[in-house]
């Protein structure tokens, strides 16, 4: 490597961990011999101005210290470039490091990936609402799920863990049909209601949970998971088969993959990355190869 590497790095993510992890990371590239140069921002627009300019000084790898969240803020930015980025994760979920076997303890062998790493390219999904279109990197989630990230989001008490599973139980009271409407691929508009529907980039979201089981980032495919309408038991019932990725045999739930998938219901909340994107009705599509991403050199692929 004869250039620079470009960090840059979110402080509010993972609830405030990427701040060591960031001084870890960048310890671990100078430590090397790596020239670096790093980037702070403390939202996400200064983050977006300040990856603009790191990108025009022609950086050899772009390291994004942060969760999914804070990488998929800045895709518009990142693809279809040549600079490769690399992660270090720093967030809560951390979905796409696991899509990609990138290391999820160690700051210092997530930074090694950005000198000794190899290529891959992957696939960007995109969330088209009206006017307005938002890239993501893993799940995009409809229905209960992200019901229960938005309560999540609304909570002020408890802290931590505890704040989802409150908001989960909240939710499960509330529980009801959610009256999709669905085409994939440009068939004919169907009626499809349901608890939830996944559409993955990858298998993973929520830290972990393979609802999207095979789907993989390179294959120019999303993969579509329809949870068809269930009570409160028999949802409550289906989470350990979800939490071990065995839920794709089950009657209620199906799975297509496709190009794109356009989805509308009354008062419809979309969660991608674990932002909200869009509300109501939106299309979901698929941009191949549009990110280069470095992975460890023994990384098998999917």
């Amino acid at each position: 490597m004869t250039g620079h590497v470009a960090v840059i790095s979110n402080p509010a993510a993972g609830k405030g961990r990427a701040v060591r992890i960031a001084a870890e990371a960048i310890e671990s590239l100078r430590t090397s011999g790596v020239e670096v140069r790093v980037y702070t921002g403390s939202s996400l627009t200064e983050s977006r101005e300040l990856a603009a300019r790191a990108l025009e000084a022609g950086p050899d790898v772009f390291v994004v210290v942060g969760g999914d969240g804070t990488l998929s803020g800045l895709l518009d930015l990142l693809c279809d470039q040549s600079v490769p980025v690399a992660v270090v994760p720093a967030g809560t979920g951390n979905d796409l490091a696991r899509a990609l076997r990138l290391p999820l303890r160690s700051a210092a062998d997530a930074a090694l990936v950005a000198q000794t790493g190899r290529p891959r390219v992957i696939d960007v999904g995109e969330v088209r609402c009206g006017a307005s279109t938002r890239p993501f990197l893993t799940v995009a989630a409809l229905g209960f799920d992200a019901r229960v990230t938005e309560r999540t989001d609304r909570l002020r008490w408890p802290s931590g863990p505890l704040r989802y599973y409150l908001a989960l139980i909240i939710e499960l009271v509330r529980l009801r049909p959610v009256p999709f409407r669905i085409s994939l691929d440009g068939e004919q508009t169907r009626d499809a209601a349901g608890t939830l529907v996944a559409v993955g980039n990858t298998e993973s979201y929520g830290g972990g949970m393979p609802i999207c089981v095979g789907a993989t980032p390179d294959d120019g495919m999303l993969d579509v998971v329809h949870v068809r309408t269930l009570g409160r038991l028999r949802l409550i019932a289906l989470f350990p088969r979800l939490l071990r990725g065995r839920h794709l045999g089950v009657a209620e739930v199906s799975h297509r993959r496709v190009r794109s998938v356009a989805i509308s219901a009354p008062g419809l909340t979309v969660y991608a990355d674990g932002e909200r994107v869009a509300t109501e009705e939106c299309t979901i599509g698929i941009r191949v190869a549009a990110l280069t991403m470095l992975v460890p050199a023994s990384a098998q692929l999917d």
